[in-house]
């Protein structure tokens, strides 16, 4: 059966359930395929992937080198169980990022997402401490932050702060130690990195004995706007962990694989987590792959006697699957082959030079940035801070312009994210501006003309 194009819609609104969507106003947009860094949809209308197809694209769409790759391994095997059992491309990849990721995070638990990778590292922390040398099975709480995203599992949204994802959820919920988060957008002693390092520490002093772990998303806060940390903060907390011998959890779903400038979050700061979770562009955002990568200390702990029981009894069908890991090691071949890193600078110069344009705007309250990772604010009044009514969905409507004038981004809130695959053109990071700046002058003079 061929479908027709309204029959594609008209089946997308019915059958497929959609995340983060209301169904009953979903207006579909579907695509077709793909080039580079652009989107191309049933009509053959061509959009700049502003997000990445959510934050998870590094080297464009379609890449010859992915792509071979992947049929590669199609030749060979498409799937092998990770339980009992191996394949040789994700031995070469869990090879490849113990290499890569600093320290000695060198023994690699595959996943399929980044939920998946943050509930296996709670779970590896919750462990370690009823087996490791010393151990501690008092230390069953975890520390979490204030709109922090984890993920949507219930291990992933107990640690996360997002109470507007979360509050249905409440009652299966575990309690952790909730702390505020530094924001470098309005510095003050509230908000300032000193502040709350000594919360952190004033926390640990009185409950590390309970403590297994501390997760959280390295230098920017994604789900929260894009929310940028103040320097030396991360650094701050990896000293604290230490001092009172509690986990580091480092959630670089987002943050990882170039998106800040260096391959990893954590070595903006140099520092080296207990647990390092990746996903999203593992695959170069191909295929579903996340990775919780420990230390040796944490691998340690889980030796022993079949009879101690000390393995860690979690596992998905498609851990480790080889054709992820094709794509995996693809991508990160690609990253010296193609020197992205070395090409992000200016990139990253000519997202900051459109936002100090932007900032300037008389709706526009804030604009962030870390390495590739930026957000624009909207608000109602910038001089009071006064929000735009949340029902009335500003960023949308921007996002909505944006499509309409060949460009795909999406919101969080009233806050426009601009994330876009690695491999990005100079010319392409203009157009991305251009019309979001062009959309956000739109729509908030069609709302002081009263022209909703």
């Amino acid at each position: 059966m061929n479908p027709t194009p309204q029959q594609l819609i008209e089946w997308d609104k019915h059958y497929v359930w959609h995340a983060f969507t209301q169904m009953a106003s979903y207006d579909p947009l579907i695509i077709e395929s793909a080039e580079g860094c652009e989107l191309i949809d049933l009509d053959g209308r061509r959009l700049i992937d502003g997000v990445s197809s959510m934050w998870c694209n590094v080297h464009g769409h379609r890449h010859p080198a992915i792509d071979a790759a992947i049929v590669a391994q199609m030749g060979k095997v498409a799937h092998v169980t990770n339980l009992g059992c191996s394949n040789s491309t994700t031995i070469r990849l869990a090879k490849r990022l113990a290499d890569l990721t600093p320290g000695d995070l060198n023994h690699v638990f595959f996943c399929s997402d980044g939920a998946s990778a943050l509930e296996v590292a709670i779970k590896l922390a919750f462990q370690y401490w009823h087996q490791c040398d010393n151990p501690q099975p008092g230390k069953t709480k975890y520390i979490g932050f204030e709109d922090a995203y984890h993920g949507d599992t219930i291990g992933t949204i107990s640690v996360g702060g997002v109470d507007k994802f979360n509050s249905v959820f409440k009652p299966l919920m575990f309690p952790v130690h909730r702390l505020p988060i530094p924001d470098r957008r309005t510095p003050s002693l509230e908000t300032s990195c000193e502040h709350h390092l000594q919360i952190l520490e004033d926390t640990l002093a009185e409950h590390h004995d309970s403590i297994a772990a501390v997760v959280i998303e390295p230098l920017v806060l994604g789900a929260a706007g894009m929310i940028v940390q103040p320097h030396g903060y991360l650094r701050g907390v990896r000293e604290l962990t230490r001092k009172y011998n509690v986990l580091l959890i480092a959630d670089e779903v987002a943050v990882g694989l170039g998106r800040t400038g260096t391959m990893f979050g954590c070595q903006q700061e140099e520092v080296v987590p207990d647990i390092l979770c990746l996903g999203k562009g593992l695959t170069g955002g191909y295929l579903p792959m996340s990775a919780a990568i420990a230390s040796t200390e944490i691998w340690n702990a889980y030796l022993g006697d079949f009879s101690e029981a000390k393995q860690l009894c979690h596992g998905h069908t498609f851990g480790g699957n080889p054709l992820s890991a094709a794509a995996a090691l693809a991508t990160l071949d690609l990253f010296d082959q193609e020197a992205t890193l070395a090409g992000l600078p200016a990139k990253i110069e000519r997202i900051a030079d459109h936002l100090q344009t932007l900032a300037n705007h008389p709706h526009v309250r804030d604009v962030r940035q870390y390495g590739m990772i930026a957000a624009v604010e909207l608000v109602k009044d910038r001089t009071t801070g006064e929000p735009f009514p949340w029902t009335e969905r500003h960023g949308h409507q921007v996002c909505q312009y944006a499509l309409n004038h060949g460009l795909w981004i999406r919101p969080l809130g009233n806050v426009l994210v601009i994330m876009p695959p690695l491999a990005i053109s100079l010319e392409q990071i203009d157009t991305i501006c251009q019309v979001i700046g062009d959309g956000i002058d739109f729509v908030t003079r069609n709302k002081a003309d009263g022209n909703e």
